[in-house]
C-alpha cells in the first residue's frame, strides 16, 4: 500500500476527477483546476488541438504546472477510437481507422498493429490515456450513438478484438479503457441526450454484452469506462450503469474480479446532468465504484462535482478510507503507465509523428481489406470510357460523438485518377426535396450513378433513403449505392442493383472502393453485422 498520510482531503479527491478546457495553452480553467482543487487528470477534444507541435508542447506545459504532489504525473486523456470518433485528425497525424472497418477485415494483428501506431503517435503528443477501445456488442440497428464505433455484433469476435486493441495500447506505453460498461450496444438512446434501457436478463447479457468486458479484464485491461445506461437486470432502482453499485462493485469488482481503475463516461451527458445532476451524479458515482469521475466541459460544474464529494466524505456520506482505495488504484496506475518526465522537447517531434511509407501501407491494406460487397446485379467494374454521375452527402452539422471535420476529400477525388468522365452532385445529409428533385433532374443524363449514404445517428435520414429509391426507380438496377458509415442504410432502400459497405468516409476508405468500382481488385471486407437482405428485391 501506498503512503498516503502526507496527503490532505483535498489532494485525495482531485486525484479522482478528469476534466476538460477550452484551449490551445494551459488556460485560467485547467490550472485552476490542477492548482487549486488538486486534479490529476485532463481530456482533450478538437477545441484543445490545432497542430503536432501545439499539441505536443500543450501536455509538456501542463505537465510542469506547478501543483501539489508534482511529482505524480497527470492523466492526459482522449476518445482516439479512430474512423468517425477520432479527436487527432490532424496533418502529421495517422488517421486510424474506426471499430467496424477493422470488424469487416477481421484480422486480429492488423487490430493490433492500429493500435500500436496510435499508442506511439499519442505517446510522442504526450496523451497517456486512451478512451477506447469500444468494445460494446452493435446489434441493435438503430443505435444512434454506437454504430461503427463497435467491432460488430458477434460478442466473441468484439472480444477478440478488444483484446489485440487493448494490448496495442498498453504493450506501447498507453492506458486502454474497455468501454461502456456493461455495454451500449443494444440501446435506441443516445445516452448524451437521454437514458437508455438494455432490458435483457443475466444469461443473455453475459453471454452477449458482458462476454467483451469479461476477456478485456482477463487480457489484464488497465481501465472500465461506465456507460450511463439502465440494466433491470443488475440494478432494480431506476438509475444508470455509472450511479449503481450493484453494477460497478458487486458486478465488475466482485463478481468479475475487475482490479483496476473504473472510470465513468463524462457526468455532463443528459443521461446525469438532467436526472440527479452532475454534483450529486459524481458523489452517487464514487459510492457506486468509480475511481476516477470525468467531468468535460463546464469550470462551475467541474468545482461543484468535486466540492460535493468533498462535503460528502466531511459529512461522513462516503468514509476516506473509500476515497483511499481509488487513490490507490490511480496512482498505481500511473506508476505502472506514466513516465515522470515530462518527456522530450516537443519541438523535436516529427512531423509527421510516423513516417508515411511506414503508416500509410498499414492504413491502406486496412482499408482495402475492409471494402464488402454485399450486392452486385452486375454494375461492377464500371465503364471508364462513360461518364458517371456520383451524388455525395456533405455532413454539414455536427453529432454529439463526432465532432467531425469538414472532409474536402471525396469520392470525386478518389475516381479522377481513373477517369476524367466523373461528375459531382453535392447533397446535405438531410437533403431537402428541393435537392432531391434537382439530383434526380441530372442524373437523366447519366447511365452510371454512384450514391453514396452516410448515417450519423441510427436511420437513414428520410431524403437520402427518398433520393436512393427514387434513383433506383428511374434507373432500375444500374444503381451503386455505397454506405460510408452504417452499412444497415440498405434497409431501407426497395430496390438496389450494387450495394457495397464502407464504416467511414475517410480518404483511405475512399481510395479503397474507388479501385473496386473500376475494377482494380475484388473486395474481401466481411459483413460485421447483419442485414435484413431478404426484405431487398432485385
Amino acid at each position: 500500500m501506498l503512503d498516503l498520510t502526507q496527503w490532505t482531503l483535498e489532494q485525495k479527491i482531485g486525484q479522482l476527477f478528469i476534466c476538460g478546457f477550452h484551449s490551445l495553452t494551459p488556460d485560467e480553467q485547467i490550472t485552476t483546476l490542477t492548482g487549486k482543487y488538486h486534479v490529476g487528470g485532463v481530456v482533450y477534444f478538437r477545441r484543445n488541438i490545432e497542430s503536432v507541435r501545439q499539441l505536443a508542447t500543450l501536455s509538456h506545459n501542463l505537465q510542469k504546472l506547478p501543483r501539489s504532489h508534482s511529482d505524480i504525473p497527470l492523466i492526459i486523456s482522449i476518445d482516439q477510437e479512430g474512423g468517425m470518433v477520432a479527436r487527432l485528425d490532424h496533418d502529421g497525424i495517422s488517421r486510424i481507422p474506426g471499430n467496424m472497418t477493422l470488424g469487416a477485415v477481421d484480422d486480429l494483428q492488423l487490430t493490433y498493429d492500429v493500435a500500436k501506431l496510435a499508442a506511439e503517435e499519442m505517446l510522442a503528443l504526450g496523451i497517456n490515456m486512451n478512451f477506447a477501445p469500444c468494445i460494446d456488442v452493435n446489434n441493435n440497428p438503430a443505435n444512434p450513438v454506437i454504430g461503427v464505433r463497435s467491432f460488430g455484433e458477434d460478442p466473441t469476435k468484439v472480444a477478440e478484438h478488444g483484446v489485440a486493441a487493448t494490448r496495442g495500447y498498453q504493450e506501447h506505453g498507453v492506458i486502454a479503457t474497455v468501454k461502456h460498461f456493461p455495454g451500449h450496444g443494444d440501446t435506441a438512446v443516445d445516452s448524451h441526450l437521454g437514458l437508455a434501457v438494455v432490458p435483457h436478463d443475466k444469461e443473455r447479457l453475459h453471454h452477449i454484452e458482458l462476454l467483451p468486458f469479461r476477456k478485456g479484464i482477463e487480457a489484464g485491461a488497465d481501465a472500465v469506462m461506465t456507460a450511463h445506461v439502465i440494466f433491470p437486470a443488475f440494478e432494480t432502482e431506476e438509475i444508470p450503469a455509472t450511479l449503481s453499485r450493484r453494477v460497478l462493485t458487486e458486478l465488475l469488482r466482485e463478481e468479475m474480479g475487475f482490479d483496476g481503475v473504473i472510470v465513468t463516461d463524462c457526468l455532463e451527458m443528459h443521461a446525469i446532468a438532467k436526472s440527479c445532476g452532475i454534483a450529486e451524479g459524481a458523489v452517487r458515482a464514487i459510492e457506486a465504484g468509480a475511481d476516477l469521475v470525468l467531468v468535460s466541459h463546464t469550470l462551475s460544474d467541474q468545482i461543484a462535482a468535486i466540492e460535493a464529494v468533498r462535503e460528502a466524505v466531511v459529512s461522513g456520506r462516503i468514509s476516506e478510507d473509500r476515497i483511499n482505495q481509488s487513490l490507490q488504484r490511480i496512482l498505481e496506475l500511473k506508476a505502472n503507465r506514466i513516465a515522470p518526465s515530462t518527456g522530450t522537447d516537443p519541438l523535436s517531434v516529427p512531423v509527421p509523428l510516423t513516417p508515411q511509407v511506414d503508416s500509410e501501407a498499414l492504413l491502406r491494406e486496412v482499408a482495402e481489406r475492409s471494402v464488402t460487397l454485399v450486392r452486385d446485379s452486375g454494375n461492377l467494374p464500371l465503364n471508364k470510357q462513360k461518364p458517371l454521375l456520383v451524388i455525395w452527402p456533405e455532413l454539414r452539422h455536427r453529432t454529439e460523438v463526432d465532432e467531425p471535420s469538414v472532409h474536402q476529400y471525396t469520392l470525386l477525388n478518389a475516381l479522377q485518377p481513373y477517369s476524367d468522365k466523373v461528375s459531382l452532385s453535392v447533397i446535405g445529409t438531410r437533403p431537402d426535396e428541393g435537392e432531391v428533385l434537382e439530383v434526380l433532374k441530372r442524373s437523366t443524363d447519366f447511365e452510371q450513378i454512384v450514391v453514396v449514404t452516410y448515417t450519423a445517428e441510427g436511420e437513414i435520414p428520410e431524403g437520402q433513403s427518398h433520393l436512393v429509391n427514387a434513383l433506383n426507380r428511374m434507373h432500375g438496377a444500374s444503381v451503386v449505392v455505397i454506405s460510408t458509415r452504417n452499412p444497415y442504410d440498405v434497409e431501407s432502400f426497395k430496390d438496389v442493383g450494387t450495394y457495397i459497405c464502407l464504416y467511414e468516409n475517410r480518404q483511405f476508405s475512399l481510395d479503397a472502393v474507388a479501385k473496386v468500382l473500376m475494377g482494380e481488385f475484388t473486395p474481401q471486407g466481411k459483413l460485421p453485422v447483419s442485414l435484413k437482405l431478404e426484405e431487398i428485391t432485385n
